[in-house]
């Protein structure tokens, strides 16, 4: 149950101010409420309207300049204010991302005295294009969604959006990801489905980046989980599409061709290729093949079907013959992205579920195996139409 601050029944919220690129500080949510990236100033002229006496010792510029040292030491600041009112408290608390640097800086401002309710839990994460993997601090598994047994420090998108239920922007995340423009930005919110944790809503903001300090997309993931906010579940439509789609065994997913990886599944997950918790999510393909699927990219934006034969890591740490039939993605043809529908060369033995091979001293890790035996197994109890 979330604990609040109450004066006279009025809400005393935290204040979440993004800090996700060097130029820019805005307010990504107010309490429960978001913001989509409101000014700074205008947002901290509406607290203080609230409590005209907090003019008597602060004004929106030195609270934005608390703001900035909280950023740039990237430590807690509390700062004792008198008032006509009585003494009052700013709260500053950084937001620290998976490199240690500061991705936000949470503020609370009330009379002293007042209990200061306890934060929802908020961490950092950084989208890094090179790889196509999102690094997660540790702290995210104080967040419902992930589980300490199933954490990791890089997920890739495909593995995000299989977490996600009822969530239909994945074009507008895809687009930010792999081709921002200057000042792209973007927040939405997302209900995680339980897997062997807990379920939950996050509200996530994100920049594009290109700098010396990233190469694709600072996040800032909050918990927003609330019993009074439902979490979705599939609509009917939905599971009733993909159980007919799991009957008839088809595999269909969205490829992003010029980084020839899996960025989201539209139906079960092809049970023979291991798509998830590597170290690159490119090694699903077959290094040989890669080149292959990308000259396929002017074919398919020139409104044209492909096929091609390919050869995917399965979960025994070999390759699969597996086929590809491809489509151009409905109203995004100038960006590289795909739909395939996989298809299992019918000369190998067919696999119903993914079995944990024998140890191989010999063989190189291609990523993080404990924790994707323990996901598959929560998975697996799941009902397939999930």
């Amino acid at each position: 149950m979330r604990t609040r601050a109450m004066r006279n029944g009025a809400v005393i919220p935290w204040v979440t101010v993004e800090t996700l690129t060097p130029d820019a500080m805005t307010v990504a949510s107010v309490g429960d409420t978001p913001r989509e990236f409101a000014g700074v100033q205008r947002v901290l002229q509406r607290l203080l309207a609230k409590t005209p006496a907090l003019y008597d010792g602060l004004t929106t510029a030195g609270i934005g300049e608390a703001l900035q040292s909280a950023l740039a030491q990237a430590t807690e600041l509390d700062l004792r204010v008198s008032t006509g009112a009585g003494p009052h408290l700013l709260r500053l608390r950084p937001v620290f991302g998976p490199t240690g640097a500061v991705h936000a800086v949470r503020m609370w401002l009330g009379p002293v005295g007042v209990r200061i309710p306890e934060p929802e839990a908020v961490v950092g994460a950084i989208w890094d294009l090179p790889t196509q993997t999102i690094q997660l601090p540790s702290g995210i598994t104080r967040m419902p969604g992930i589980a300490v047994e199933e954490y990791v420090p890089r997920m890739s998108v495909a593995e995000f959006f299989y977490r996600t239920v009822g969530f239909d922007r994945h074009a507008e995340v895809l687009d930010l990801l792999y081709d921002h423009k200057p000042g792209d930005k973007l927040q939405f919110e997302v209900n995680l489905l339980a897997g062997t944790g807990r379920p939950g809503r996050w509200r996530i903001s994100m920049r594009g980046r290109d700098d010396d300090r990233a190469q694709g997309a600072w996040w800032l993931i909050e918990d927003v989980t609330s019993p009074t906010t439902p979490v979705q579940w599939p609509t009917l439509e939905r599971v009733g599409l993909r159980e007919a789609h799991r009957r008839a065994g088809n595999h269909i997913a969205v490829l992003q061709l010029e980084h020839t990886s899996i960025s989201h599944w539209l139906t079960d997950p092809a049970p023979w290729i291991r798509w998830d918790y590597l170290f690159r999510p490119v090694d699903v393909f077959h290094p040989e093949d890669r080149g292959r699927l990308i000259e396929l990219g002017s074919r398919l934006r020139g409104g044209e079907t492909a096929e091609i034969t390919v050869r995917t890591l399965n979960y025994a740490g070999d390759h699969t013959p597996t086929s590809l039939l491809l489509y151009p993605y409905p109203g995004y043809s100038s960006r590289p992205l795909t739909i395939a529908e996989m298809v299992r060369d019918g000369d190998t033995p067919a696999v119903t579920l993914p079995q944990r091979p024998a140890p191989d001293p010999d063989r190189t890790p291609v990523g993080y195996d404990e924790q994707l035996w323990h996901w598959l197994a929560g998975r697996m109890k799941r009902s397939p139409a999930y």
